[in-house]
């Protein structure tokens, strides 16, 4: 992936500059932390998706495999797929209607619920998020572009951003303390 040649000067640095000019003082703080996270956030998924492209993947279908491969049995309720990947119902849905389309997983009925719907892995689902997970871990999680100090600090203080927000009440499991 080429980078393009880097900007002169910070735009949010201007950005907020214009901000405290025209007396937006009190605002120009969490604008500078919404438009720099949502510009970090463009960073890396471009980098994601780069890693993605050679395996036919999206994001979104990445973590659909992946959950699904974490799981004991390579199944999961779509409704446990929804929760945990905390997207709206109509996104997942689409998204795995995709993936039994290009044969990476089965949508099949709920043992216990003839209402919902269990998603299921297959084989070929299965080898193809394991070469995308290698790709994304050497490509991108192994070299986020920043030192595992400060990885580590923007982990925590995302955590508790998303802690205020009431996106979970307790940071368990942890893989590091936050």
């Amino acid at each position: 992936m080429t980078l393009p040649r880097p900007l002169p000067t910070d735009p949010l640095a201007e950005a907020k500059r214009q901000w405290l000019v025209h007396g937006w003082s009190e605002a120009a703080d969490g604008m500078t932390v919404v438009t720099s996270v949502m510009r970090a956030q463009q960073l890396l998924l471009a980098r994601v998706d780069a890693a993605l492209k050679p395996f036919g993947l999206s994001f979104a279908r990445f973590e659909v495999l992946r959950l699904l491969a974490f799981s004991r049995a390579g199944r999961l309720p779509l409704s446990s797929v929804v929760a945990r990947l905390q997207v709206h119902a109509t996104t997942v849905t689409s998204t795995a209607e995709r993936l039994v389309r290009d044969g990476l997983i089965l949508r099949e009925p709920h043992p216990h619920d003839g209402r919902a719907a269990m998603l299921a892995l297959t084989d070929e689902g299965r080898a193809l998020v394991e070469r995308a997970t290698t790709a994304l871990n050497d490509e991108v999680f192994s070299h986020p572009g920043m030192s595992s100090a400060d990885a580590a600090d923007l982990v925590a203080i995302v955590a508790r951003l998303r802690k205020n927000a009431g996106d979970f009440t307790e940071p368990r499991p942890q893989p590091d303390p936050l």
